[in-house]
């Protein structure tokens, strides 16, 4: 990282998973590049059982099949060295904001490691291509690093052309900001507008939480637990996150969390 000003860690991580749903689907192989101030760099590559069947749907994008991850390490197995890469560190992805950590920090709670994202600032190298260029991946890395992406999908090669690309795109956009705060706020133009990671609960103007999908979007907890009371029963009995399961249920007992700050 020739460009970009470090203060903390920078922990750089792609996931293969068996979906695209935070609330049912579990990761299949997992990549961490963490980057210390200094330049040193500690890699963990790991496929992961996610004891469920991977549908074949999900195999065809990424190539990881049953068979591949029979005998590999359980997430809870994991889950301490995973936590030790992030550690103290800031967050990195490519789609991470809206995929790869919601999924994580989902899959790491049903295995008993709650992810502490609080504090951390976290920078989505497709947030800067899709504002600046508006492409996928391997165009990213064709386009800023003159590279073709081999073995697209596997997680390391994902999570290593992705600190490439943040790199390379550093160096060409005068206009980005070269640390971390600054980047955090360019890749959250949203920052504080939802309670949870996946994007489901979001404040009001006046500190309350509303739904922010389905047909009560907009409505407020508060309304909701009277007027409601099945629908966030519903949500607590379904596949949401166990973070938005867990709000929703405080919810039901009458207990309404106000928006920080």
């Amino acid at each position: 990282m020739r460009h970009l000003a470090l203060d903390r860690p920078l922990a750089v991580f792609d996931l293969e998973t068996t979906g695209i749903d935070p609330a049912r689907d579990r990761v299949v192989e997992i990549a961490v590049l963490r980057v210390e101030p200094g330049g040193a760099v500690r890699t963990l590559s790991s496929l992961v059982d996610p004891e469920m069947p991977i549908p074949p749907e999900a195999s065809a994008v990424h190539g990881i099949t049953d068979l591949a991850v029979r005998g590999q390490p359980t997430l809870a197995a994991l889950a301490p060295e995973i936590l030790r890469h992030f550690e103290g560190a800031d967050l990195g992805g490519y789609n991470s904001i809206k995929f790869d950590l919601p999924l994580l920090a989902a899959d790491l709670a049903r295995a008993g490691f709650p992810f502490d994202t609080a504090g951390r600032r976290h920078v989505d190298a497709m947030r800067i291509f899709h504002e600046m260029e508006r492409r996928d991946l391997a165009a990213a890395l064709r386009f800023y690093c003159g590279e073709e992406l081999d073995r697209a999908h596997s997680a390391l090669a994902d999570a290593t052309a992705t600190l490439s690309i943040l790199d390379a795109q550093l160096a060409r956009y005068a206009g980005l900001p070269r640390d971390l705060d600054g980047l955090h706020r360019f890749c959250h133009p949203d920052e504080g507008r939802f309670a949870d990671v996946t994007r489901k609960l979001e404040w009001t103007a006046e500190g309350e939480l509303a739904l922010g999908f389905g047909k009560h979007r907009g409505r407020t907890l508060r309304e909701l637990a009277v007027r409601e009371r099945s629908y966030l029963e519903w949500i607590a009995g379904s596949d949401f996150s166990p973070e938005v399961k867990g709000i929703v249920s405080e919810a039901l007992r009458g207990i309404f969390p106000r928006r920080p700050g």
